[in-house]
């Protein structure tokens, strides 16, 4: 009898021990799959500073497919291999759906780590943006999330704010305040287009020093020609001022810095500084934000890291005779197609590369469908300034468009 009941005893223990063994595998599994997903309850909270200050830092991986999150819902979250979230920001207002898409497209295109979208935009184009942007094919839709937000301002300014220079641009000025769980983004002008991957924008935050809370790329290059130091009337950044098309911000910072100005012999916070500001320049300002940025970084020039234009280039680097170095030595980067080129026919080298990424397929071939195209294109806009450079504008996009094919899709 004893022997039975020791047995007995023995074999329960195995199968308790055996039971927790298994479970423990399979909890396991469940958590180191690559693709899962699981539906999660975000509660409801106030979202405040994140801690912590390291550039391109993102405590989770959301994969939101809402046109707008709300506390208290369920939401997706695609669990996966820890890594960096890159950010991306972009406001659009009245006519410029298309334009913002084309800008997505081309950084979704070439980008190599993971897209996460932060679309700010008039309600009526919320439809627009979630309708295109789901009708992308699978494998485009894999490489980023996306969130789509209502232009916000302060309520007791907001009429004031959202008038100033075109609409809703000014927006951006608050994006350190709205996407407090945000470490650091790349701001972008809806008229950007990518022709390298935004990994290479983003790595310039790790040049970054201690005190740099930002990068951009000069106004002009080429004094001369200059606007700031011709016409401003108001403080400005260095000899020619500062072009916020383009803009990487590493927003902790940003949200904790002391700014320096000349309204108060204390520091302000960034919150604290965008109302005063506005109300002491409104009359002397012409180009909104921007002038705002270049009184900022006047009184705070060691906030600023410049990059090269490259990274910013526009039709002034080529309207008057070649003016942008770096894109001599390497090719254009980024394009921006600021007044309104993409749309009209007075740089036609400019909105050839427009048309080109937005005639193209996602998924063919990126050499026959999109550099051949426009190659051929550029070739006609030779009798403009612009379009003599023609080749500036594929010397750094064919090695985009390199990687892009390795990352097509097989075709059965």
């Amino acid at each position: 009898m004893r022997r039975y009941i020791r047995a007995l005893f023995m074999c329960t223990v195995f199968a308790v021990f055996s039971g927790l063994y298994i479970y423990s595998k399979l909890f396991e599994a469940d958590l180191s799959e690559e693709n899962g997903t699981k539906r999660i309850y975000v509660p409801p909270r106030v979202p405040g500073p994140r801690q912590g200050d390291k550039a391109g830092q993102q405590s989770s991986h959301r994969r939101n497919r809402n046109i707008m999150r709300q506390p208290g819902q369920l939401e997706t979250v695609t669990q996966s291999r820890p890594h960096p979230l890159m950010h991306l920001a972009v406001v659009a207002c009245g006519e410029r759906l298309e334009e913002t898409l084309n800008m997505l497209k081309s950084a979704v295109l070439f980008s190599a780590k993971h897209l996460q979208l932060h679309i700010f935009a008039e309600d009526q184009l919320h439809v627009g943006f979630v309708e295109a942007l789901e009708s992308w094919p699978g494998f485009i839709r894999s490489r980023f999330n996306y969130t789509v937000y209502p232009i916000s301002f302060p309520s007791e300014n907001a009429a004031e704010w959202k008038k100033l220079f075109k609409p809703c641009a000014s927006q951006r000025l608050f994006l350190p305040l709205i996407l407090k769980d945000v470490d650091s983004l790349v701001y972008v002008d809806s008229d950007i287009l990518f022709l390298q991957p935004v990994d290479r924008l983003w790595a310039y935050l790790s040049h970054f020093n201690t005190l740099q809370l930002a990068a951009v790329a000069p106004e002009h290059e080429e004094p001369r020609i200059a606007w700031y130091n011709r016409f401003a009337r108001h403080p400005y950044y260095g000899k020619t001022g500062i072009n916020s098309g383009v803009m990487l911000m590493n927003l902790t910072r940003m949200r904790n810095a002391f700014f320096k100005n000349d309204m108060t012999p204390v520091g302000l916070r960034w919150e604290e500084l965008l109302m005063p500001l506005l109300q002491k320049y409104k009359l002397n300002i012409t180009w909104g934000d921007q002038d705002l940025l270049n009184i900022i970084f006047h009184y705070n020039p060691e906030f600023l890291l410049e990059f090269p234009c490259q990274w910013n280039y526009r039709p002034d680097h080529c309207i008057y005779g070649s003016n942008c170095a770096s894109a001599e030595n390497d090719g254009i980067y980024i394009l921006h197609g600021n007044r309104g080129v993409y749309h009209d026919h007075k740089q036609p080298s400019f909105r050839s590369v427009y048309d080109a990424i937005r005639k193209y397929s996602f998924g063919a071939d990126p050499v026959a469908s999109l550099l051949a195209p426009l190659e051929k294109q550029l070739l006609k806009t030779t009798h403009t300034y612009c379009g003599k450079s023609h080749t500036l504008f594929t010397k750094a996009l064919v090695h985009s468009l390199a990687n892009v094919n390795r990352k097509r899709p097989l075709v059965r």
